[in-house]
This record gives structure tokens, C-alpha cells and sequence, in this order.
């Protein structure tokens, strides 16, 4: 008997068997991965893991969801990055059903930033759309500095104010506590706040990835000083989901592998925060 339904805590075993038989990454990795969503403050009547197809007793497909409560502009809005979409092979058909089992929480804004490909006409069929039609390649350490501006490293004692609010501050500190460089820009009194991922796959160097900016308009303001900062740390290219070439920054903007996102606005380039690939690491 097959069915779809949410993710216990007695499943995570088998998940971690059905996660490492669906994609490259190894035990270990799934393993900080579930133990990463199960300590994130997911809000209350929400999926705390996700939703897996079981065929009587035995996990066969997999949707994990990562559910966050953010504060815009004074306002709640919930987000969740829909991650890990594996189903096996001899029940591909059914794949379908866990992302609109996830997608009947309307609460929420959804988005999916490693889509396969195979997928895509699926959630093209469900609604979502590109929020990043491709990627830009940059080396910010080659961009002008703004007099006087500063880079620091996230700290605990950091207090909101009217540049910085207490939002921000939490993300900042939660992705800090991942693993990511959380970092704040301070130029002309302001303080201005921004996150990257550290891709270390790379066989030269290792890359790092925008996770969390206002807007892109600021990285572009800022890039010089915080290339420079990266660069001290060994991450000379800087990589962000992007829908064409970006002024203002020496840089490439390569198309494909879209970026879907389904209801609100708050998901865009230069912010996919409590994303997979932030919390989950690469």
C-alpha cells in the first residue's frame, strides 16, 4: 500500500539509507543534514523533516522541506526551500505527489534551488517560476572600494539598531552556526549585512556563494570590500543566482539551471537564505 505522509522521527535511519541512495553525497552528510532540520525552529503545525512516499513500511521517495518563520518588515512570512526530491526509480510516476502534498501548506512561499531537470516541467506544471534564469561568476576583489568601508565577521554581541534590525541579526547568527560566513559591512556610520556558503568542491580553490544580501544593488556597492575579505580567507570568485549580466561588477553571468519559487515575492537573487545548500553545507 503506498502512501504519502510526513516525515516521523523514527524514519530518520531509513532516510538516511534512501537519501544515500539517491544522491552522491554520503552517510555523513545526510546524516548533519536531518540533524540540522530537526534542530531548526520550525514553526508550529509545519513539517518538520518533510513528506516521504512509503510503500508499505519501506521509504521509497523523499521531498525534504525546510520551513522558516522570517520577519519582513515588521510582518511574518513563511518560507520553505523544498530540497532533496528523490524518488526510486520503479515509482518515479508518483514523484509528483510530494511536492503537492508540500505545496497545499498556502501559507507559505516555496522555493527549489537545485532542481533536476527532469523536474522542471513539473513544478512548471505546479505553478512556480524562475526567480534566477542562470548564475553569475564574479571576482569582487577587483572592484572599487567605498572610502572608509569595513568588513568584520558576524559576532554574538552585534545589537540591532536602525540599520541593522533583530531579522537580520538571526540570520546572520543561524548561518554562522552552520557553517557559513556571515559577515557585516560597515560604510558611511550603516551597518549592512550579508551571508556566503563556502564551496570547497572545487579542485583549485574554493568558491563562494552569495547566500544573503538586501539586494544585489548593495553587494555591487560593496563588492570590493568584501572580495578583499574573502580573498584573505582564499575565496577569490564569488558565485550568485543572477537573470542576466550584472553592472557594475567584473563578472559572468551564465544562463540555465533555473530557480523556482511558487506564491510571494520575498524570494529573489542574492537571497536564498535557509536554503539546503546553506544549512545542509555542499
Amino acid at each position: 500500500m503506498l502512501r504519502c505522509r510526513e516525515i516521523r522521527e523514527d524514519d530518520v535511519d531509513a532516510l538516511v539509507d534512501l537519501l544515500t541512495r539517491g544522491f552522491a553525497s554520503g552517510r555523513d552528510y545526510w546524516t548533519r543534514a536531518l540533524g540540522r532540520l530537526r534542530d531548526h525552529p520550525t514553526p508550529r503545525g509545519l513539517p518538520k523533516y518533510g513528506y516521504v512516499l512509503d510503500d508499505d513500511g519501506a521509504l521509497v521517495g523523499v521531498l525534504l522541506l525546510i520551513f522558516t518563520d522570517l520577519r519582513v518588515t515588521g510582518e511574518s512570512r513563511i518560507r520553505c526551500n523544498m530540497s532533496s526530491w528523490y524518488v526510486d526509480p520503479d515509482y518515479r510516476s508518483y514523484g509528483p505527489l510530494l511536492a503537492l502534498r508540500a505545496i497545499r501548506h498556502k501559507e507559505a512561499t516555496f522555493f527549489n534551488t537545485s532542481p533536476a531537470p527532469h523536474t522542471w516541467p513539473i513544478l512548471d506544471k505546479q505553478g512556480f517560476v524562475p526567480f534566477a534564469t542562470g548564475r553569475t561568476i564574479a571576482i569582487p576583489v577587483l572592484s572599487l572600494s567605498p572610502r572608509g568601508a569595513r568588513v568584520q565577521a558576524f559576532q554574538l554581541d552585534v545589537r540591532p539598531g536602525q540599520d541593522l534590525n533583530q531579522a537580520e541579526i538571526d540570520v546572520l547568527r543561524h548561518h554562522a552556526n552552520y557553517g557559513c560566513l556571515s559577515l557585516i559591512c560597515e560604510v558611511d556610520g550603516e551597518r549592512h549585512p550579508f551571508v556566503f556558503g563556502v564551496d570547497r568542491r572545487y579542485w583549485l580553490m574554493p568558491v563562494a556563494h552569495l547566500v544573503y544580501c538586501r539586494n544585489l544593488r548593495e553587494f555591487v556597492h560593496l563588492a570590493g570590500p568584501l572580495g578583499r575579505f574573502l580573498a584573505r580567507r582564499g575565496c577569490i570568485v564569488v558565485k550568485f543566482n543572477s537573470n542576466g549580466p550584472t553592472r557594475g561588477i567584473v563578472g559572468r553571468h551564465y544562463p540555465g539551471g533555473p530557480k523556482y519559487r511558487k506564491g510571494g515575492d520575498q524570494i529573489r537573487p542574492g537571497d536564498v537564505a535557509y536554503s539546503e545548500q546553506a544549512m545542509f553545507g555542499y
